[in-house]
Formats: C-alpha cells, sequence, structure tokens
C-alpha cells in the first residue's frame, strides 16, 4: 500500500515514512484548517493515519498503526508506540512519551515530559453521551503513569506526580504525590520513594 499524503500538508527535511501511511486525512466533522505541519526529522510507521488540522513538531515518531486525530497540536520530540489513539482537540507539549494500546480523549491536556505507560486511559466525559461539557484531564510537567490506569475528565495530576498501576484516578492530586489504588489515593511524596534494589538512592 502507498502513502496518501494530502496536498495540505507541510512537512520538514529529513523525513521518513513506511508504506501504509496517511496524513491529510479529512474527518466528517468541519473543521477551521486542513492544514498539516509536520516538524522536521519525523519518522513514521506503518498504519500511522494523521487527520487534517494538526500540527506536529520536530522529531516526531510513531510506531505501527497509530491514529492522531484532527485540531491537536502536539510538541517537539513526540514519541508514540504502537496501537494508540490521539482523539482530537488534545494539547501534547514536548518530549512526551506515550506508550502502546492509549487512549487519549478528546481536549486532553498534557504538558512537557510526560510518560504515559501501556494501556493509559484517559476520559473526558462525566456524563456519558451529554457532550456538554466534555473536558479531559489535564497532565502536568513530568507526571509519569504506570500501566492500564484510568484517567477521569476534568482532573489535574500535578508536576512530577507518579500514578501506580491499575489506577483510577478521580480527584486532583497535588504535584510530586506517589498515588495508586481505585479511586487512586496519595500515599507518599516523590521525594520519600526509594529504589528497591538499591541501585540508585533517589529514584526520581
Amino acid at each position: 500500500m502507498n502513502n496518501l499524503i494530502s496536498k495540505r500538508v507541510n512537512i520538514g527535511p529529513s523525513y521518513k515514512l513506511d508504506k501504509g501511511v496517511i496524513i491529510g486525512y479529512l474527518p466528517s466533522r468541519k473543521i477551521k484548517s486542513r492544514a498539516v505541519y509536520i516538524g522536521k526529522k519525523a519518522l513514521i510507521r506503518s498504519g500511522t493515519v494523521i487527520y487534517a488540522g494538526t500540527r506536529i513538531g520536530d522529531n516526531l515518531e510513531t510506531g505501527h498503526n497509530i491514529i492522531i486525530r484532527e485540531m491537536n497540536i502536539i510538541g517537539d520530540d513526540f514519541k508514540i508506540w504502537s496501537n494508540s489513539v490521539i482523539d482530537y482537540g488534545c494539547r501534547i507539549g514536548n518530549r512526551v512519551r506515550i506508550h502502546s494500546n492509549v487512549y487519549l480523549a478528546q481536549y486532553t491536556i498534557i504538558e512537557d515530559d510526560v510518560f504515559l505507560g501501556p494501556g493509559t486511559i484517559t476520559a473526558n466525559d462525566p456524563h456519558p453521551i451529554c457532550t456538554k461539557c466534555m473536558k479531559g484531564p489535564t497532565i502536568k510537567r513530568g507526571v509519569k503513569v504506570g500501566i492500564n490506569a484510568t484517567l477521569l475528565s476534568h482532573i489535574v495530576i500535578g508536576e512530577d506526580s507518579l500514578i501506580g498501576a491499575g489506577s483510577v484516578v478521580t480527584k486532583d492530586i497535588p504535584p510530586r504525590s506517589v498515588a495508586y489504588g481505585n479511586p487512586a489515593k496519595v500515599v507518599k511524596t516523590i521525594d520519600e520513594l526509594k529504589c528497591r534494589w538499591g541501585i540508585k538512592e533517589k529514584v526520581y
């Protein structure tokens, strides 16, 4: 399968596209701009679909079978692993890494240096199907989220916090917190974490 690239796509130099990439796919909903901007040195693997109306910085790297919907603004050095979906209207900072099988709901905000582990799911509608108060979570700078965590709508996870595997985050998490469980509760601060194997004095 050859690549399908819209005439409205502006992609920087030194890029590499596998076969089977689609850039500039038109959504069924109306959008203000159909242009796509991708910075230099992009590496886009097969099965990736990037919709019209999205802007992405330098050094993009995708795994296989990635969907990035319309009206997203994404910073530099963005890495996203296979089978993940970014729905429309999200804002993502620089040096963000998203692992496999992740779903970002519409209007999710992610600041710089965030890591989302495999299977992370975000929500954006406290009254499903209503759509009148849709807003995804806000994930502040430096947050790390463990595998299979669920982050509900409207919450804010504070800077440098760590969310444990399998957690369901239903309320705001203060900065530099370690939180886990269902519902997730703060159990300690990042500064209290220790490497259980003694390899490092401080984990973060």
